[in-house]
């Protein structure tokens, strides 16, 4: 049976498909109680390119996930990636009407409106409004203006756009396997959610979530996202470079890339022998570590530094107190945390999901931060439906996606 009590969060991505289901426990506290993976197929570069591919690995993954965790997985929380997701920064400013010039939900949903309305092309539509701070009569820095004084109210928000085909296609893998989608969210919103501190995101921090054919990019500051972009590349990059290096298969390259490969040449020693699995009848060859590092390294410091200047010329590098987390599949390349922080010039760590009870340390790992991110953030609003969805239930569903946004980010 399904069960009402039950959040899934489906992470679909270029390489993996991974499905996380967290069930609110006796006393209401949420466990993470089931998790799934499959081998993905019909993705590039995080967009759809085979629906019938794609669906048949959701499916594995999920039927998987439901086997672990003993329920029946109805509807699902997914996440959104690929190079058409653009972020951009807005303003609002409206008056204040309510009684006495006090604050109210009405006034805050008005100005946000004001804030989203933005010109952008018909093929894209908006994923997310996220409030990043308000200004009451000049007087900035204001988390949750409701019920204070004043007569002109300002917002400041991150609006995230993407590909209206991207979506659709991506909603229509998931229906075609058999569930319902609850809500689409960003994938680095998702797991910024698993694997970032308050204390991060109020200092300052650049998240890079390295999947295997995008890189997500998250900067926080002051506890709200600013800019967010998704880069086409990621490790499948890196597993080619070793299969046509190496002269062997892409699955024997990515064997070997876990299991011996090495992003930071000073943490590798001379004289580590690797083996090289024949082609063809072909005898197997070895060769040093060293030099697989050699060809792994430089395409890693690529990606690092693509996002390097993606993020510079907007200014946020010097306002990155809390360093860098990376996350992801990529994060679990030795030698990755120290060629970032020599790329950014500041202190970087890997990022996972804490301990959510339930199985325990299965999901603490950086591939399963945006399926646990997934059911995090549809947990801390309450409901399956993003904000974008409120708007044709009238001015009761603004109103409540309003209070969703100022619980989830400011509280």
């Amino acid at each position: 049976m399904a069960d009402d009590r039950m959040i899934v969060g489906l992470d679909i991505g270029t390489t993996t498909v991974t499905a996380v289901v967290g069930e609110y426990g006796e006393e209401n506290e949420l466990e993470i109680i089931g998790m799934g993976t499959a081998p993905s197929h019909g993705l590039r570069r995080g967009v759809v390119i085979n629906i019938e591919a794609t669906l048949r690995s959701v499916a594995a993954a999920v039927e998987a996930t439901e086997q672990m965790a003993g329920r029946e997985v109805t509807a699902v929380v997914t996440g959104i990636a690929g190079g058409h997701i653009e972020g951009l920064n807005s303003r609002g400013v409206v008056a204040v009407t309510g009684k006495g010039r006090e604050i109210t939900q009405n006034d805050v949903a008005r100005v946000i409106d004001a804030a989203k309305a933005v010109v952008i092309p018909m093929d894209r539509e908006v994923i997310h409004v996220i409030p990043q701070e308000f200004v009451v009569d000049e007087q900035g820095g204001i988390k949750n203006p409701l019920d204070m004084i004043g007569v002109r109210l300002e917002a400041e928000v991150h609006i995230i756009t993407g590909s209206v085909t991207s979506a659709q296609n991506l909603v229509k893998c998931v229906n075609r396997a058999g569930f319902k989608v609850n809500d689409i969210v960003l994938e680095s919103l998702a797991g910024g959610k698993a694997v970032l501190t308050t204390d991060e995101q109020e200092l300052g921090v650049l998240l890079i979530d390295l999947g295997g054919g995008t890189t997500d990019i998250l900067v926080y500051r002051e506890g709200a996202p600013y800019y967010t972009s998704v880069l086409p590349v990621g490790g499948a990059q890196v597993t080619g470079d070793l299969s046509i290096m190496l002269k062997t298969p892409t699955d024997a390259a990515e064997r070997i890339k876990q299991d011996a490969g090495c992003c930071f040449m000073p943490m590798v020693e001379v004289g580590e022998p690797v083996i090289i699995p024949g082609v063809g009848g072909r005898p197997p060859a070895a060769i040093d570590r060293k030099e697989l590092c050699r060809i792994i390294q430089p395409r890693m410091a690529e990606i690092l530094a693509m996002v390097r200047e993606k993020i510079e010329p907007k200014g946020y590098l010097p306002h990155l107190g809390a360093g860098v987390v990376l996350t992801g599949g990529g994060a679990l390349l030795p030698g990755v945390v120290e060629l970032a922080s020599e790329i950014f010039g500041t202190s970087a760590r890997i990022g996972q999901p804490g301990n959510l009870g339930g199985i325990g340390s299965v999901y603490q790992t950086p591939e399963c931060s945006t399926a646990v991110g997934l059911v995090l953030y549809a947990a801390a609003r309450g409901t399956g439906v993003h904000p974008a969805a409120t708007e044709d239930a009238g001015d009761a569903g603004v109103l409540k996606g309003v209070r969703r946004w100022l619980r989830n980010f400011f509280e």
